[in-house]
Order: C-alpha cells, then structure tokens, then sequence
C-alpha cells in the first residue's frame, strides 16, 4: 500500500533501475532481441468513464463492514495511473528517451485494449448485466443480509439466492469488485467451507476479509483477460507469437477506506 506521493517516488527513482534489471533476467530467455518480449497494460479499474474516476462509495464493497472506496483518492490515483505511471512504463518499455543502450532492448507494448477498460471500471453498471447483479448488488451498499444469524447460508438480502451468482456471464464492469470475488470464490459451489466456517461464532468477519480481498478483487474478469489478449493478439499479427514471452502490466488502483 502506498500513497500518491510514495509511488511518484518509486515511478522516478527504483522503477528505470530494476526495469533494467529485468530486462538483464529476460534477454537469454528470447535469444537477446526483447522485441519478443509482449508487454501488455493491464486497463485502470478506478475509471467509471474515459477521464471520469469512479464516484467512490461502497458500491461493489459492501461484503465487508470496513470496505470502502474514497472518491477524492480515487480521483488521485486515476490521474496518476493515466498520465503518470502508464507513459512512464511505455517509454521504458518501448526504450524512449535514454532508457536503453541497444535497439534491441526496445521491447513490444500493447496498450490498444485500454480504450475498451475506460468504460468498464468496478463501478460501472448496465442494464444488460445479469439479473442477480442488478437485483441484488446495492448502488447503496445494501447488498447483504444483516442478521448474522442468517447471514451465512442466507446472505443476501435481495432474498436470492447466493448461488445464482454468475461469475462468468458478461457484464459492464471488467473488474472483479471485493462482492464479486467473495461470491465467486465461494458462492458457485453450494454449502462450501467458507459458507460452513462462517457460521463459527466470532470467525465470521475474518472469514469475509479473505474471501473477498484474495480471491481476485480488482483483477480483470473473464472477459477483461480476453479484452487484454484481443489487443495483444492484434498488436503482433504476422509475428512469431508463438515464440514471444508475454509480460502482462497489472495495475490495482483502488484505494480502500
């Protein structure tokens, strides 16, 4: 975790360096020529809308009583993601200014799908999604049964239930939010051990934290990924790409309260 102020340190002063390192670690594993190398930007989750950051609030947070996103930081690391660390990391990667010695160095960045991502951030919702997303994730932060009595086999308060959840159908948001990865991680198979551990009296809310935060929050959904591959795909037509290492850029940019 870090704030603002800390990563434009990072992002000015370790991050040339160990990109040289890592350049250094990769070259015998593509014969030398890093134009092998595929470096894919992951999009920036926090983007309600091209230039627009999410609002903040508890909206996609409220599977746990402490999560919440603030939408002034949220507003200061999207425009730090945009116009700092992205062309910071392209010009490394693509050897711009004096950042390399060889041409060879100068490797292959695919940033083409981060116009799909800038419209399908965690906070973004359709009418198209599916009927349990619409129905049951609160814009409120309202989504969850409150009686913990009930909470465990029964947790939703849409009066769904949990097991409808589909992870994988399409949706607006490319982004696993904290609620879809808690639902993803444990909801898709009935009766699961973290559904049974949360009934332990005083567990519960330790069992909500990790379900939620380590089972893929913030990273890109199924369709994400595909979106990320797609630009890749595109960006190296007519190349060995079977032959390329594909690096893949992931960019957690959400401050939680």
């Amino acid at each position: 975790m870090a704030t603002v102020a800390d990563s434009q340190k990072i992002l000015d002063g370790a991050l040339p360096s160990d990109f040289t390192k890592l350049r250094a670690a990769l070259k015998p594993l593509v014969g030398g020529d890093l134009s092998r190398v595929v470096f894919v930007s992951y999009g920036n989750p926090a983007l309600a809308a091209p230039d627009t950051p999410c609002p903040g609030g508890r909206d996609g947070f409220d599977v746990h009583p402490g999560f919440g996103a603030d939408g002034e930081r949220l507003r200061e690391v999207a425009e730090f993601v945009n116009a700092q660390f992205l062309p910071k990391i392209k010009a490394l990667a693509l050897c711009e200014g004096r950042a390399c010695r060889d041409a060879k160095d100068r490797m292959t960045f695919v940033d083409a799908h981060q116009r799909a991502f800038a419209e399908h951030g965690v906070c973004t919702r359709s009418d198209d999604d599916p009927s349990f997303d619409r129905e049951c994730f609160s814009p409120k932060g309202e989504s969850f049964n409150r009686n913990p009595a009930n909470a465990a086999t029964d947790p939703m308060a849409c009066g769904r239930g949990a097991s409808e959840f589909r992870p994988y159908a399409p949706r607006q948001r490319l982004f696993r939010t904290p609620n879809d990865a808690y639902m993803t991680g444990n909801f898709h198979v009935a009766q699961s051990l973290t559904q049974k551990a949360l009934n332990k009296q005083g567990y519960g809310w330790v069992q909500l934290l990790l379900a939620s935060v380590y089972s893929g929050a913030f990273h890109p959904s199924a369709e994400g990924q595909a979106a990320s591959s797609s630009g890749r795909n595109r960006s190296t037509r007519g190349t060995r790409s079977s032959k390329n290492l594909c690096l893949l850029c992931f960019l957690c940019s959400f401050p939680i309260e």
